[in-house]
């Protein structure tokens, strides 16, 4: 067979030649490729092995890193990594390309096969005070709403439920969609739109519950929005995850005087310990895949237990910047 190398091997390919002509076998035929680079990040394993030492990632599998043990504990699917690979091409010459390439390729993959779920990262309480039934009661979500022959799973709903913090304004902008107490919001997949009539806070004024009334959606005019939420939900644990470095190349002494272990992001990983997600996917194994519906894409994490799911965010969703 003839093998494939990095092209650092080049230099080593004349006593390689000679070798084999002095034991007289056969001279496979050497080719060699350029390292594949990405910005914002390092992939050198001498590098990685400092990284790892000072503590600032965890360890080859963290999900900041680009090693192949860490983009799959992240959730990066093996046919969106071949079709990145398939997009670059293979070549003699070095290549760096920007990750949100990679992520697009993602996100591709990513939109066919991880099933829609619901999920909070800031809580808000909410009450509905007219819930018109004395036991929750089944909302059929479905897996893949443009394509709803892939199948549904039912969540509940009852009179307390809990949406984003950030789908709730206390006073009215210009351009926002969402719920204020003068604009009602419809509840995603469950045929409700939902007013507010009294706010409720603690001893210290802040915000901690939302007291509503509900009404069929077709009881009334359309709503701007729509906005997901969770009834009788578990509680999970969300890493969200950032460039691990500031620069664009923490590797180059022009852009990093002080060498890349000095441009570490301190905020690379961001940990919300207290997110709530639909308890349909509480038997869900490590390494499995969904969208959050309106916040991203995310992973079962291996460090999840039977009492408290874990997930990584593996991608953001494409969403407009200037929607509110």
């Amino acid at each position: 067979s003839d093998p494939l190398n990095g092209n650092f091997i080049l230099c080593r390919r004349s006593s390689y030649y000679w070798l084999c002509n002095a034991l007289d076998v056969y001279c496979p035929v050497q080719w060699e490729y350029g390292r594949l680079n990405l910005h914002y990040t390092v992939v050198s394993k001498r590098k990685i092995i400092k990284l790892v030492e000072m503590g600032a990632v965890r360890d080859w599998d963290d999900p900041r890193l680009f090693t192949l043990t860490a983009l799959r504990r992240r959730g990066f699917p093996p046919e969106a990594i071949n079709n990145f690979c398939a997009k670059v091409g293979v070549t003699v010459a070095q290549t760096t390309m920007e990750p949100h390439l990679l992520e697009a390729c993602v996100r591709d993959v990513l939109n066919d096969v991880a099933p829609r779920i619901m999920a909070v990262t800031e809580p808000l309480k909410v009450t509905i005070t007219n819930f018109p039934f004395d036991e929750p009661v089944e909302v059929t979500v479905p897996n893949f709403p443009a394509d709803e022959s892939k199948g549904s799973h039912k969540v509940l709903m009852s009179t307390t439920i809990y949406i984003e913090q950030s789908d709730f304004r206390e006073v009215m902008e210009k351009g926002y969609k969402r719920l204020t107490p003068e604009q009602p919001v419809g509840l995603r997949h469950a045929g409700y739109v939902i007013s507010v009539h009294n706010l409720i806070r603690n001893k210290n004024g802040k915000l901690v519950e939302l007291e509503v009334t509900c009404q069929k959606s077709e009881a009334g005019e359309k709503p701007k929005a729509f906005i997901h939420w969770v009834s009788n939900p578990a509680s999970c644990e969300l890493r969200l995850y950032e460039r691990l470095f500031l620069h664009k190349t923490p590797e180059d002494p022009s852009e990093v005087p002080g060498g890349f272990l000095t441009d570490i992001n301190p905020n690379s990983m961001k940990i919300i310990e207290d997110a709530l997600v639909d308890v349909s996917i509480k038997d869900a194994k490590p390494f499995d895949k969904f969208q959050f519906e309106r916040i991203g894409y995310f992973s079962v994490d291996p460090d999840s237990t039977g009492a408290k799911l874990v997930f990584n965010r593996t991608v953001t969703l494409k969403e407009d910047p200037g929607k509110i």
